[in-house]
């Protein structure tokens, strides 16, 4: 049977899925706090911005720290999700090496651009909270992910590799922001691919040079899913 329209009646919009409380103060504190700062930013103003009681805070995180912790915990799989997105545009372990540094581009060209959410939170906070915690569990995770891609490619010492490309990548994200320089994360990619060339390579043992490339993608999605473990994943809009 065909459903008729009856005329004059419009017809029922469906309705947007519900954003929770915890949610909407997630999303009020990743605006705010990214554009503004940590401690610059009230906790009376997340609220209002989110829209909820002030109960939902402390229901829901506890305290403003309890948020700010969630707050970085959110930008980590904002980053995880990114760059695994953009290593997977690469076939070959050295063109995923390097592409770091195109995913680095493309977040450093991106109009909400405002720097390392890590290192700002961590300008402002004290040592040994959660925020550093968060900030060490962050760049462990990147060092990790450095160090697996370069022994991909089968260099002789991917820890020591891994180190230097993680300096090149912090020198891009901090002049990105203090030089007003779109083109950093470029640069970057230039001194890191003279490294990667001019890095020792390590003796393949009998495999098949190409041995390492099926499970590149593999280790690419355990570390995204290493770091999204535990963490509050709510809809990103943008």
């Amino acid at each position: 049977m065909v459903q008729r329209t009856v005329p004059g009646v419009p017809a029922k919009a469906s309705k947007a899925p519900k954003v929770s409380a915890r949610e909407r103060l997630l999303l009020a504190a990743n605006e705010l706090f990214y554009a503004e700062g940590v401690q610059s930013v009230g906790i009376d103003r997340v609220i209002e911005h989110a829209g909820v009681a002030k109960a939902s805070l402390y229901n829901c995180y506890g305290s403003k720290e309890g948020l700010v912790r969630a707050y970085l915990d959110y930008r980590r799989e904002r980053s995880v999700d990114r760059i695994t997105r953009v290593l997977t545009r690469f076939r070959t372990p050295r063109e995923r090496l390097l592409g770091m540094f195109d995913a680095q581009g493309e977040l450093i060209t991106s109009p909400d651009y405002n720097g390392c959410a890590f290192a700002a939170a961590s300008a402002e906070a004290p040592r040994g909270g959660s925020v550093e915690q968060a900030s060490d569990e962050y760049r462990a995770w990147m060092r990790a992910l450095f160090a697996e891609l370069a022994a991909e490619v089968g260099v002789a010492d991917p820890e020591g590799l891994a180190r230097q490309l993680h300096l090149l990548y912090d020198g891009a994200t901090f002049s990105s922001k203090m030089d007003h320089d779109p083109t950093a994360a470029s640069v970057a990619r230039e001194a890191a691919t003279v490294l990667v060339d001019a890095a020792p390579m390590a003796s393949t043992g009998g495999r098949e040079p190409g041995a390492a490339d099926g499970a590149a993608a593999a280790n690419i999605a355990k570390h995204a899913i290493e770091a999204d473990l535990g963490s509050v994943r709510p809809p990103v809009h943008g």
